[in-house]
Formats: C-alpha cells, sequence, structure tokens
C-alpha cells in the first residue's frame, strides 16, 4: 500500500513533465540533450545563489514565527539570476526558433523537480501512514512546471527586438512578480494565515494569471511576424 502511494505521488510529479515534453514539440526535434543542459545551467545557478546567500545575507536575529519583510526582500533579489540563467541557456544552449524558451522551462523545472521533490517523495511517501502532504508537493510540482515556462517565455519576449515599446512595462512587471512569488508567499501564510490546500490554489491563481497575459503576448507576436511574413 505503500509503494502504491508512492507511485501515485511520483506519476502525479512526473507524468506531467512528460506529457509537456512530448506534446510540445520538443520530442520532435531531439531536443532532449539541451533540456539536459538547462538542467545543468539550473544546477549551476543554485550553487552561485547558495554562495551569494551564505556569504552577503547571513541567518538574522529575528524571532522564529515572525517574517523579516526586509530579509526576505533582499533574499528574494538574489532570485533575479534566475532569470540571467534562462536567457543564458536559451540564447547560448537552446539553439534557435520560438521552442527554445520550453527547451529552457523543461530543464530547468526538471532539474527543481529532482533537486526538491524526489528525495522528499523517496523518503516520506513510502512512510508507513498515509498523508496528503505528498499529493499536495505533487501538485505543487505541475504548478511549477506551469511557472517555469511562463517565466522562460516573458525572458524569450523581453529578449525580442521586435517587442513593442508599451508592452515593456507589462513584461518587467511580470518578471519582477515571478521572480518575487516566494515573498509574496511568505507574506500570505504570516499576514492571512492561508493553509496548505488554500496557499496551492493562490499559486495556480497567481500562475494562471501571469500565464494567460504572457501567452496573450505571446501570440499576438507570432500573429504580427506572420502578418509581416506575408
Amino acid at each position: 500500500m505503500t509503494f502504491f502511494h508512492f507511485g501515485n505521488c511520483v506519476a502525479l510529479s512526473y507524468v506531467p513533465y512528460v506529457i509537456v515534453y512530448r506534446c510540445s514539440g520538443l520530442a520532435e526535434y531531439s531536443a532532449f540533450w539541451k533540456c539536459a543542459q538547462a538542467a545543468a545551467a539550473y544546477l549551476f545557478t543554485q550553487l552561485c545563489k547558495m554562495l551569494v546567500l551564505a556569504t552577503f545575507f547571513p541567518a538574522s536575529d529575528v524571532p522564529t514565527g515572525s517574517l523579516d519583510v526586509v530579509g526576505e526582500f533582499m533574499k528574494s533579489t538574489v532570485d533575479l539570476t534566475d532569470l540571467v540563467g534562462l536567457y543564458f541557456v536559451m540564447t547560448k544552449i537552446a539553439g534557435k526558433g520560438q521552442l527554445k524558451f520550453m527547451a529552457a522551462s523543461m530543464g530547468w523545472a526538471t532539474a527543481e523537480l529532482i533537486m526538491t521533490k524526489f528525495l522528499p517523495l523517496w523518503v516520506g511517501a513510502r512512510g508507513i501512514e498515509f498523508d496528503w502532504k505528498y499529493i499536495l508537493m505533487s501538485f505543487d510540482s505541475n504548478v511549477s512546471l506551469v511557472h517555469h515556462i511562463c517565466t522562460a517565455m516573458l525572458v524569450w519576449l523581453y529578449s525580442r527586438s521586435d517587442l513593442q515599446k508599451s508592452l515593456v512595462p507589462v513584461v518587467l512587471s511580470l518578471l519582477a512578480l515571478t521572480s518575487f512569488r516566494p515573498l509574496i508567499v511568505e507574506i500570505l501564510i504570516h499576514a492571512v494565515g492561508l493553509g496548505s490546500w488554500t496557499l496551492l490554489l493562490a499559486k495556480a491563481l497567481f500562475t494562471l494569471c501571469t500565464g494567460l497575459i504572457a501567452l496573450q503576448i505571446y501570440l499576438g507576436m507570432s500573429v504580427q511576424t506572420a502578418n509581416s511574413y506575408y
């Protein structure tokens, strides 16, 4: 029974990644190696972030259970390094074409999934007692996949020279929101007292809104490019 629970959690976490990889066209272009290189870039970026956090942002003296907004804000600024890493992947590794942000985001999200979710699922989901938190963790990994795809799309849109000037502030605002999402989550936890499932719903709604706006801009640019071509 415990192994069945572990299998369900793994399927909920990893199968959507496989489906997105196969249905997005990445499999047809043999982009597996590009995704693997993006995953390696993710690991290097996280190592750099850990070094910066350990060097310039030591542990504060805030009492346990309290939220240090200023400290968390400064630490969240380090997450801007992820945007730089995604930009590097899309310009130096992922190749050409509009699918390169999919290759970058798939490799990035998969590496994060393996590094942050596999061990807790392996140790906890195979426990004696059933716990909903591992199902919650599996659903959260799906939200993270969409979040990384949206972030990579926004980075790709910002790097485009044909992006309309009026849309640049919108893209930059969305990039800032995606980068500071952990801080927003912490504020919601401490200020509003959201539960686990409610917090997951809030993350999903936040990602959905960001993704719809980014997708609208992306489709608009695609139509504009097609019209200029013809």
